[in-house]
């Protein structure tokens, strides 16, 4: 991958990147009992110290990688790049529609979460049409979704001073995405300087209601679904302040996470996990409340059609409940678009 000078290549790469012993999948049952009997330690800085044999198993795809070609106009989040905005009661009036159908789509799972403490913010974008719907305009905490931000923010700092990655911060950028290492984020928190640095690069990247988590608690991060679509965008669309290497690494390294934590809004996409897909997941349990934070954005293809998903949740009781929660808001929201008309 290049772009003036600088080159990527996440093959070359992977040297620098074993599996990180600090790497963690989705947590098992035992984790509930654990949770029940007060002895599960929690971090708020990203996903829950749960165990890799405790991981879901599946199989990893070869996912293929091409940028996106945003040829409509048509976008509520990028208020950035006005050249790609949609204007006037037309806009208005397809956006609410596809909104509307969302909703509808969304009812039954509503009400099955009526009565509990689980809140939900979704949002889908066609990056070929335009066409867009959210439900939910709540802030969330990211848990590990924000590692997809934190790289994009390095990179755009590497890119102000002409230069590319180092081989560390190439090696921390894989492990953190493929792998979700909380580790190799801590360290990238520290090279960002944190949450001014983090705010800084999304004020660029065109998140308007994202705010770095405090304290070093970059897991902590608060963001809306919407925010999300912009910050997908940014990675994988054109323009965007992310030079054309730095989306294809991002693309690649969402394209390459783990097989136990493909789970997600790929239930959204033709062949599930095994489809092509680029992912990022989040999970987290709250000291405070015990309750699951779940969490997943991502691009997904249907029918030969790519569609830009975010899902945000939290309050759910077990891990289990959460990604089932978020993998069928996920369905419902690229279903809502598809059948919304296009106008």
């Amino acid at each position: 991958m290049t772009r003036a000078g600088v080159r990527y290549s996440v093959v070359a790469m992977s040297r620098f990147v074993p599996r990180p012993r600090s790497w963690r999948g989705p947590p098992a049952l035992a984790v509930q009992a654990a949770l029940a009997s007060g002895v599960l330690a929690v971090t708020v800085g990203g996903d829950s110290a749960v165990g890799a044999a405790a991981a879901r198993t599946a199989e990893a795809a070869d996912t293929a990688v091409q940028q996106a070609v945003d040829q409509a106009a048509g976008d509520r989040w990028d208020a950035a790049a006005p050249e790609h905005s949609v204007t006037g009661e037309r806009r208005g009036i397809a956006a609410a529609g596809a909104d509307a159908l969302l909703a509808e789509r969304l009812a039954p799972l509503l009400a099955d979460l009526a009565g509990t403490a689980t809140r939900l913010g979704v949002a889908v974008l066609d990056p070929v049409t335009g066409r867009s719907a959210v439900h939910g305009t709540g802030r969330f905490d990211t848990a590990s979704i924000v590692k997809v931000d934190i790289v994009a923010a390095l990179l755009l700092r590497a890119q102000d001073e002409g230069r590319e990655l180092t081989d560390a911060e190439l090696a921390e950028a894989a492990a953190a995405i493929r792998y979700s290492d909380n580790a190799a984020t801590d360290e990238l928190w520290r090279r960002l300087g944190g949450a001014p640095g983090l705010d800084a690069a999304n004020e660029r990247l065109g998140l308007s209601a994202t705010t770095g988590g405090e304290g070093g608690h970059w897991g902590l991060t608060q963001t809306t679904a919407a925010d999300q679509i912009a910050l997908l965008r940014a990675v994988f669309q054109s323009p965007s302040p992310l030079h054309a290497s730095s989306r294809e690494l991002l693309q690649d390294l969402m394209g390459e996470v783990a097989a136990e934590q493909r789970w997600g809004v790929s239930a959204a996409g033709s062949g599930g996990p095994k489809g092509p897909l680029e992912i990022k997941n989040g999970w987290l349990p709250r000291t405070p409340t015990t309750l699951w934070d779940v969490n997943s954005i991502g691009r997904v293809t249907v029918a030969g059609h790519r569609y830009l998903v975010a899902v945000l949740s939290d309050g759910h009781l077990t891990w289990e409940r959460g990604r089932a929660v978020v993998e069928e808001a996920a369905r419902a929201a690229v279903a809502a678009l598809r059948a919304a008309p296009e106008g």
